[in-house]
């Protein structure tokens, strides 16, 4: 592998964008395709369904054999509110492939001992989220009702492009959210992605039927995004 193309996949892995190194199995050159790139050669059909499914494995293109080697990032949760809803949720979410971290700078319930063995950290959103941005592979779950608290990673969240968005409260609620969201630069199209209220419709009503709601809601907007979008 060429050092250019090396530092290329690093970087993508660095940034936790999505990339595939094609290697022509004739030639033995290889070529780095990032999410929503077109590369001559390879059908958009073929990168599309190797950057959905993740994973590696050699296709036939124009009588070529290419090898396709998936580097995809871990999806991960990022959950603003050390509530109720975000114990449950912090339970749930490894068993189902993500890895969960929570914000919340209300240290009286960002606790080791209410969320033991979970990355917690009772700080603001918008400093922590400095160090460890949101991104495309990322689900925001905004909980904590505070617009102070909740509405900067909800901002970040539509002009990142992640994959799911969910925010609690009522319609009156979001409605109160939408107009703020929209005083912040938002667009309407952006803010149509929030789901509020949050999870899937399941009659959820105890704090962990709601952590189930959210974490079926975020597994369909992961099984069904639409490769390359951005926010």
């Amino acid at each position: 592998m060429r050092a250019e193309i090396l530092k290329q996949l690093n970087d993508a892995k660095r940034a936790r964008r999505a990339a595939i190194l094609v290697t022509d199995l004739t030639t033995g050159e290889d070529r780095l395709a990032l999410e929503g790139d077109m590369l001559a050669g390879v059908s958009p059909d073929t990168l599309n369904k190797a950057f959905f499914s993740g994973k590696s494995g050699l296709v036939e293109e124009e009588g070529r054999s290419i090898f396709l080697n998936v580097h995809v990032p871990p999806p991960r949760i990022v959950v603003i509110g050390a509530v109720h809803i975000s114990q449950a949720l912090a339970a749930m979410a490894p068993a189902a492939g993500f890895d969960l971290e929570i914000i919340d700078p209300r240290t009286a319930f960002a606790t080791p001992e209410r969320f033991a063995g979970v990355k917690l950290t009772a700080d603001w959103p918008e400093d922590v989220l400095k160090d460890g941005p949101l991104d495309a592979f990322t689900a925001l779950v905004a909980v904590t009702h505070d617009p102070k608290i909740d509405d900067y990673p909800l901002v970040s969240a539509l002009k990142t492009g992640c994959f799911y968005i969910g925010a609690l409260g009522s319609r009156k609620t979001h409605a109160k959210r939408v107009d703020r969201l929209k005083e912040a630069g938002c667009t309407e199209a952006q803010i149509a992605r929030i789901s509020a209220p949050i999870g899937l419709d399941i009659g959820a009503s105890t704090p962990g039927e709601i952590a189930v709601a959210i974490l079926a809601d975020i597994i369909q907007a992961l099984r069904k995004r639409v490769i390359g979008a951005g926010a």
